[in-house]
């Protein structure tokens, strides 16, 4: 797949720099069309808002613990950017970006924030993709089982599934790129290490220096990219699922990249990091990088960019209000989405507790 990507020698690929340029790179891999970087560009923005303004909805008291998506964004927007509309991603929680652009609605993500069931109650035969998955790398099985579902139908579609650097020191996680691996399945894992498993940093929690090399273990082609460049995301993904698409074989590929928030709005992560570690990747966020090729190529003026933060300002704040009127969630929704037919025992409880009233939750 990216068999000059030497990861063993400290290599990532890089196709934009911080200063919005183009590398020697991007002449080998392929690119974006000024549509598709006018588009990743929209719902980058559109993440970032919707990150910050949740936070600040945490800290007024309308919003639970939510999980920020700050300084992630060229992952998920990158790599759903090379798939097909058909193909299955299986995300983890902190792809905002790429799910907006699959046309989830913000309103649906933020009602699951919300703590709604009704926020993870996606259409399959629109989306294909799975809800957010917050236990650590339980998702990656899913995903193995939709690739070996669709080899086995003969269709040729790919699922893509994302992770946290913490999660690949999880069981599941080499569970699911083995059978990938045995059973040649066309799956995409993608790593998203930020660095931090909570407050734990990588160098803490595993021993290998590049975390693609942990598919050498599952006889699989692991692949590390800057998880803050665009352009390198989408080159990795497009050529991952292609070979995956035709030869039926899984890849992992490893975003690096760094959380510039908390891990979650009930963190506080100036207890186990300094600021001095955090300034240099402001200056690497992935937005401000794309801003910088958008200008310098003249795809937008200065003034067009901030008419769209202004724009996005107004709809990411009436999806949240969309969200926060739609109905609570009450003690009856606990049983309705465990099983497809559920269990007598479990109606009989849920009739119970009918006849005591739908109380909120």
């Amino acid at each position: 797949m990216l068999t000059k990507v030497k990861t063993k020698a400290g290599h990532r690929l890089q196709i934009l720099n911080e200063e919005g340029e183009l590398t020697a790179e991007a002449k080998n891999y392929p690119m974006m069309s000024n549509d598709q970087i006018l588009e990743s560009f929209k719902y980058m923005q559109m993440s970032r808002i919707a990150d910050e303004w949740a936070v600040s909805l945490n800290r007024q008291g309308r919003m639970p613990t939510y999980a920020p998506n700050k300084g992630q964004e060229a992952n998920s927007m990158g790599s759903f950017m090379a798939l097909r509309k058909d193909d299955w991603v299986v995300p983890a929680f902190r792809e905002m970006a790429g799910m907006l652009q699959r046309g989830l609605p913000l309103s649906q993500l933020y009602l699951y924030w919300l703590g709604n069931e009704m926020g993870s109650c996606y259409d399959v035969e629109k989306f294909h993709m799975l809800p957010i998955a917050v236990p650590l790398s339980s998702q990656t099985l899913h995903a193995v089982g939709l690739s070996f579902a669709d080899k086995y139908k003969k269709t040729d579609r790919v699922s893509l599934t994302f992770i946290g650097d913490g999660a690949t020191s999880e069981g599941d996680f080499y569970e699911a790129m083995n059978f990938a691996g045995a059973w040649k399945t066309p799956t995409i894992f993608f790593i998203q290490n930020n660095q931090w498993a909570i407050s734990t940093p990588t160098s803490q929690q595993t021993a290998v220096k590049v975390l693609a090399d942990k598919a050498v273990a599952a006889g699989i082609e692991g692949v590390q990219v800057d998880g803050n460049d665009l352009f390198a995301v989408y080159a990795a993904t497009k050529l991952a699922a292609d070979n995956a698409r035709k030869n039926n074989v899984p890849s992992l590929i490893e975003g690096f990249t760094y959380r510039l928030g908390a891990h979650t709005t009930a963190d506080d992560p100036t207890r186990y990091r300094e600021e001095k570690d955090v300034l240099p990747w402001i200056a690497k966020d992935p937005l401000i990088r794309l801003e910088k090729y958008i200008l310098n190529n003249h795809l937008m003026t200065s003034d067009e960019i901030e008419s769209l933060r202004l724009e996005l300002t107004k709809s990411v704040k009436a999806a949240f209000n969309k969200a926060e009127a739609h109905d609570a969630p009450t003690l009856l929704d606990t049983f309705q989405y465990t099983y497809k037919e559920m269990p007598e025992l479990l109606k009989e409880q849920m009739e119970l507790i009918g006849q005591n009233g739908k109380e909120e939750l």
